[in-house]
């Protein structure tokens, strides 16, 4: 499985979020989109970086930029947990089933463990690949270096 390159076009995805709200890629042409991989939820280092995209909420509306907290954790289980961690404005797709399918699209499954790798991807308002940053599993992404790339787009 090869890791997305910056140029490519973004697979378009279709899943479900932790409102069960329909989320497909294709629907923010116009919009910045921010893929924010964590591996599983109820983790410290994935809680802390669903927290920042949520704490940042109006700099990407700024930004014109669309942040989704992307894992392979079930529908049910996000839900519980954007409620846990008082996540009220960022959407947190589920990539559960088919299990991690969005996740090979995009060359971050960890078949060993299977849960996606942390990353952060950022999309163009056309649907290309801007940016790629794959994280150690236990490293928190620099949501400033994010806020910094997308204002420079």
């Amino acid at each position: 499985m090869k890791l997305i390159e910056v140029g490519n076009v973004a697979p378009d995805f279709t899943v479900k979020d932790n409102n069960d709200q329909n989320i497909n890629l294709s629907d923010y042409r116009g919009k910045k989109v921010l893929l924010s991989w964590h591996p599983l939820a109820w983790t410290p280092v994935c809680t802390d970086q669903m927290r920042a995209l949520e704490n940042n909420w109006q700099t990407f509306q700024k930004l014109n930029t669309v942040p989704l907290g992307f894992s392979v954790d079930p529908t049910p289980c996000k839900k519980a947990w954007a409620t846990a961690i008082l996540i009220n404005n960022v959407s947190l797709p589920s990539d559960f089933w088919p299990h991690g399918k969005v996740a090979k699209e995009y060359g971050l499954f960890n078949e060993e463990y299977g849960v996606s790798e942390r990353a952060n991807i950022i999309i163009d308002e056309n649907g290309k690949v801007k940016w790629v940053k794959v994280y150690y599993s236990q490293e928190l992404p620099d949501i400033n270096e994010v806020i910094q790339v997308l204002s420079n787009m």
